[in-house]
C-alpha cells in the first residue's frame, strides 16, 4: 500500500473522530475567508477618527464591531434561510446606522454585503448590486454636509469595487458549481460502471455456467444409464464430467476478472459434444472460416447460449446451425422451450445490440424453434 495514502478508519468511533476534524478543519478555513477582507475595515475606522468626536466616535467603532460580529456568524445560519436573511438584515441595518458616523467611507460595509448578496442570490443580486453601486456614488454627493464632490466619490473605488467584487464572486461560485457538477458526473460514472461490470460478471456467468452445468448434468445422467451396461465407457463420461467442472471453476473465474476465452471454434466443438451427449442429432458446421474474424468470439456466445437452451428446454431430436460471414442461425424440431430462457436470451440480445446487431426468435413451422443473430451487412439466410 502506498505510504501517501491514509488508512481508513477502522472503527465507527473512528470515523465519527475523523469526521468531526474534518467538519473542525472546514470550520476554521470558511473563518479564516470570512476574516480576511475585513482588514478594510481600517479605512473606515480612520474615517470615523476624522469625521467623529467623544461618543459618536465609540458608537462608531461599536458599529463596526457589531457589523464584524455579525460577519461571522455567517457560517452558523448559511445553511438556514430564515437565519442567513436575519443576519443580512441586521448587517444592513448597521452599515446604515454607521453612516453618519463614517460618512463615505461607510460604503465599504456594502462591499461585504455584495459579497453575500451574489452568494445567496446568484445572477438575481444584480439589481442589488447595481443600486449599491449607484448609491455608493451619488449619496456621498448628495449629502452636502459631507462635501464630497462627483470626482472624489469616484475616486474613492468603492463605487467601483462593488460591482468588481460581485462579478468576482458571481465567478468564483461559476466555478463551484462546475467543480460540483464535475464531481457529480464522475461519481455517477462511476456507479453507472460498477453496475455494468456487476451485469457483466452476471451476464458472462449465466452463460458460460449455464452450459458447463447442463453439459454435466447430461453427462452424468449418461454415465448412469451407462453403468450398468458398459462400465469403461460409463468411466469415460464421468472423466468428462470431472474436467468440464474443472474449466467451469476457470470459466468463472475468468468471468469474473474480465477475461473471456470464447471461440467460435471451440464452442461449436463443445456443443456438437453436449447435442451427442444428449441424444439431439447435430448439424453443425465443420470449420468457423466463413465468419468474418471480428465476429466470431460473439456468434461464440450466440452458439453457446442457443443449445444449451435447446438442452434445457426445447426437447428436440436434432438441431441445425447455419453460418454465413455475418450471420448465425440455429434451428430445432423441439416444442419452442428456448423462448423461456429468460436471463440467457435478455444477455444474447445485450451482447448483440452493443455490436450493432439483431436478435430474432420465434417459433417455426410445423415444430421447432430459430434463433437467428444478425450483423450489420448480413444478408438474409
Amino acid at each position: 500500500m502506498n505510504a501517501d495514502v491514509p488508512a481508513p478508519p477502522a472503527t465507527p468511533a473512528e470515523a465519527e473522530w475523523f469526521d468531526s476534524q474534518r467538519r473542525w478543519t472546514q470550520g476554521r478555513r470558511r473563518m479564516l475567508m470570512l476574516s480576511l477582507p475585513l482588514a478594510y475595515l481600517v479605512f473606515l475606522g480612520i474615517s470615523v477618527v476624522q469625521n467623529s468626536r467623544g461618543a459618536g466616535e465609540i458608537a462608531g467603532f461599536v458599529i463596526i464591531a457589531a457589523f464584524v460580529a455579525a460577519w461571522l456568524t455567517l457560517p452558523l445560519v448559511a445553511g438556514g434561510r430564515r437565519g442567513f436573511w436575519i443576519v443580512y438584515g441586521v448587517l444592513f441595518a448597521l452599515f446604515v446606522a454607521e453612516l453618519p458616523f463614517g460618512r463615505a467611507a461607510t460604503f465599504v460595509l456594502c462591499v461585504f454585503i455584495t459579497l453575500i448578496t451574489v452568494a445567496k442570490l446568484g445572477r438575481r443580486s444584480v439589481p442589488i448590486v447595481i443600486a449599491f453601486a449607484v448609491a455608493a456614488l451619488v449619496v456621498p454627493v448628495a449629502v452636502t454636509s459631507w462635501h464630497v464632490s462627483l470626482g472624489q466619490s469616484f475616486a474613492d473605488v468603492t463605487p467601483v469595487a462593488i460591482p468588481v467584487v460581485a462579478l468576482a464572486m458571481f465567478a468564483s461560485l461559476e466555478v463551484v458549481r462546475g467543480n460540483q457538477a464535475l464531481a457529480e458526473a464522475r461519481a455517477e460514472l462511476a456507479t453507472l460502471a460498477a453496475e455494468n461490470e456487476r451485469i457483466r460478471i452476471a451476464r458472462d456467468l449465466h452463460d458460460l455456467l449455464g452450459h458447463s452445468l447442463t453439459t454435466i448434468a447430461v453427462k452424468a445422467g449418461l454415465a448412469r444409464r451407462l453403468g450398468a451396461v458398459d462400465a469403461g465407457r460409463a468411466n469415460e463420461e464421468i472423466a468428462e464430467v470431472e474436467a468440464l467442472a474443472r474449466q467451469s471453476l476457470a470459466d468463472m473465474r475468468a468471468a469474473v476478472s474480465n477475461y473471456r476465452d470464447v471461440t467460435l471454434t471451440g464452442e461449436l466443438a463443445a456443443g456438437r459434444e453436449l447435442l451427442r451427449a444428449a441424444g439431439i442429432v447435430a448439424d453443425l458446421p465443420r470449420a468457423a472460416d466463413v465468419v468474418e474474424p471480428a465476429h466470431q468470439e460473439l456468434f461464440g456466445w450466440v452458439i453457446r447460449e442457443g443449445l444449451t437452451n435447446i438442452v434445457r428446454h426445447a426437447h428436440a431430436s436434432s438441431c441445425t446451425v447455419r453460418l454465413t460471414p455475418s450471420s448465425v442461425e440455429i434451428l430445432d424440431d423441439g416444442v419452442g422451450g428456448g423462448a423461456s430462457a429468460g436471463n440467457g436470451l435478455s444477455g444474447l440480445s445485450e451482447r448483440v445490440a452493443a455490436a450493432g446487431g439483431t436478435v430474432e426468435a420465434g417459433p417455426v413451422q410445423p415444430r421447432g424453434w430459430r434463433l437467428r443473430v444478425a450483423l450489420s451487412g448480413a444478408g438474409a439466410s
